[in-house]
């Protein structure tokens, strides 16, 4: 139940820099100069030129990982059934700086005195579609896995009656185990492409959430596997067939 406050986090600060940016992009205004100044410090030429879209891109990502955290939220929220589990004051803290820092990477991507003054519509291209649509199928598939597990400590009233772990069925669950991991990974895949496929700190991000997401995959496998003995052992940990 603490990464709710994660999610709290991510939506206040990328909703203020989805604000900016889109300012920026439709009102032709210049991020703040202490926006500028970070650019500048992590060497992003503020001055150079547009050539990839950026602008649209960044926006669009901003965008999809705000509504993301605000889904996510809401399922903590209103959806999922925690059990008294904690976490540890390192880890805490570094997910409140991961969810600041990964809006800040985003908008790190684009020059930040560009103004391309494109048409809307001329500034969609073939990968904003697909990374959209690999999005949206991803985060359907997520908030299913969610509400399973959720659902397995519900009566059919929706009331909580229990808290000890059950093995769950059905939509992705079929094939691994931690399915709504797997989905988090492709929601940020998503984001990769929509940002053009070509973006190396992009990837790099993406790298991170895979290795991060599939640590906690494998630990959650083996603790099905160790504590149902007639646990389906097709099921892979955290890719199918993988």
């Amino acid at each position: 139940r603490w990464f709710t406050h994660f999610y709290v986090v991510s939506v206040l600060w990328n909703g203020f820099l989805l604000i900016w940016l889109f300012r920026a992009e439709f009102l032709g205004e210049s991020l703040p100069s202490w926006i500028q100044d970070m650019h500048h410090a992590l060497g992003k030429d503020s001055q150079s030129e547009d050539t990839g879209n950026e602008h649209f891109s960044a926006l669009l990502v901003l965008l999809l990982l705000w509504l993301h955290s605000c889904r996510r939220l809401a399922e903590c929220l209103w959806t999922s059934v925690f059990s008294s589990g904690v976490i540890h004051i390192v880890q805490y803290c570094f997910g409140l700086s991961y969810y600041i820092a990964v809006g800040s990477t985003v908008l790190c991507q684009v020059p930040t005195n560009v103004r391309n003054g494109k048409e809307l519509s001329v500034q969609i291209r073939w990968y904003h579609i697909i990374g959209v649509m690999m999005y949206i199928w991803a985060s359907l598939h997520q908030h299913r896995c969610l509400a399973i597990l959720a659902n397995l400590r519900k009566s059919r009233s929706g009331k909580v009656v229990s808290l000890s772990h059950s093995v769950p069925f059905g939509d992705w669950f079929e094939g691994v185990s931690c399915p709504h991991y797997f989905a988090e990974l492709l929601i940020y895949v998503s984001m990769a492409i929509t940002l053009g496929i070509h973006n190396v700190t992009w990837w790099c991000v993406v790298m991170y959430v895979l290795f991060n997401q599939a640590l906690a995959a494998v630990l959650c496998h083996e603790f099905y596997q160790k504590s149902f003995s007639s646990y389906p052992k097709h099921r892979k940990a955290f890719i199918p067939f993988v």
